[in-house]
């Protein structure tokens, strides 16, 4: 059995993940390799989500272990596995949540919001179980974006409630606990009390990552999140405009500041397709957010068009990723999406909900 192991990690030593740049044997996601007269069996462990690859992988292993196997029937199982990650020292994780990541923009109207909701649906698209909270008590948009507007979330014991759920994603939203022209006239304090509520007070159902869409600007909401909220990371969204980026750079030294990592930026509006001649035009600039991703040493994971289909979709309550979801702005948010997912899987893992609480007691 040392043998044929020996033979088939030889032989897959090269194969290299799209997703990471990594091989797949130094990320140790080949395990239980298993050999009979008739059988070369083994599993590959994604510590990401990426269902859409599966299939690719299993053939790309079977092609490399094609000589290895002599003949025995190649069986190769392939899963994703996603585990809790460290977020700020002293936080502890939240219940039912293994990660979470913040949206963040330094201002308003850069797409974020879209961004977030079709980010939630591509990670839920390639497997993950995914919530969306959204944090601009302000301005909540979340309920419109997910086709939820109107609905009430169900009270369970007085106190919690449980997340509003549609296109398979859990979401919960101050949006959903008030009417729909009420003006949320309120102060610093309690507005991040009403944060910590949605968040803490929700059943949130088995989760590896819940987005936090968070308002724009760094207050008190983004500073509530970095003290109290465990966050494995944060995405910061923003056009190639230089006004858009001066506040995106704001929203990137604030969470440094707090010692919550930056996974990486996400461009969004990046340039403009006529629909009817299909002229390609930078209305906002050109490689701001690649100049950006330099200076602060971060990478761009993505750029996105500036499309009517996308604002289409989110007013009509299904964005893009669930109304066209083989389409081509689809496959752009699923990219972004597997390599946040991966950024995520990088960090180091956090096993303090693994460990039983230890109670010295003087008798």
């Amino acid at each position: 059995m040392a043998q044929i192991e020996a033979l088939v990690t030889e032989a897959l030593a090269s194969l290299i993940d799209p997703d990471t740049g990594k091989t797949y044997v130094s990320a140790r996601a080949v395990r239980n390799i298993r050999a009979t007269d008739t059988v070369l069996s083994l599993d590959v462990v994604l510590s990401y989500p990426a269902r859409s690859r599966f299939a690719d992988i299993v053939d790309t292993f079977g092609h490399a272990l094609a000589d290895v196997a002599q003949g025995r029937r190649i069986d190769i199982t392939v899963s994703s596995q996603i585990t809790s990650h460290a977020v700020q020292r002293g936080v502890p994780l939240l219940p039912g949540v293994k990660n979470i990541i913040a949206v963040a923009s330094g201002k308003g109207g850069v797409g974020k919001s879209t961004t977030a909701a079709n980010l939630a649906l591509a990670l839920a698209g390639e497997g993950a179980r995914v919530g969306i909270l959204d944090a601009d008590i302000y301005g909540p948009s979340q309920p419109l974006m997910m086709g939820l507007q109107g609905r009430r979330p169900t009270v369970t014991d007085g106190k919690s409630m449980l997340p509003v759920i549609n296109h398979g994603i859990q979401t919960m939203s101050i949006g959903y606990l008030v009417d729909t022209d009420q003006a949320m006239v309120w102060r610093g304090p309690m507005v991040s009390q009403a944060l910590q509520q949605l968040l803490n007070d929700t059943q949130w159902d088995n989760l590896d990552y819940l987005i936090i869409d968070l308002p724009p600007g760094t207050g008190d909401i983004q500073l509530t999140l970095a003290q109290k909220v465990p966050v494995t990371g944060a995405l910061i969204v923003t056009t190639p405009q230089d006004i858009a980026l001066l506040d995106a750079r704001k929203g990137l030294k604030m969470f440094e500041k707090v010692g919550v990592p930056i996974l990486g930026l996400i461009e969004n509006m990046a340039i403009h397709i006529c629909s009817s001649c299909g002229h390609e035009e930078h209305i906002f600039g050109e490689g701001g957010a690649a100049r950006m991703a330099a200076d602060y040493h971060v990478d761009v994971l993505g750029s996105l068009p500036l499309d009517i289909g996308i604002r289409l979709a989110a007013d009509e309550g299904i964005p893009t990723v669930a109304a066209d979801p083989e389409g081509r702005i689809a496959s752009i948010y699923k990219a972004i999406a597997r390599k946040v997912a991966v950024r995520v899987g990088e960090k180091a893992q956090d096993f303090s909900g693994k460990f039983p609480k230890i109670v010295i007691q003087n008798n």
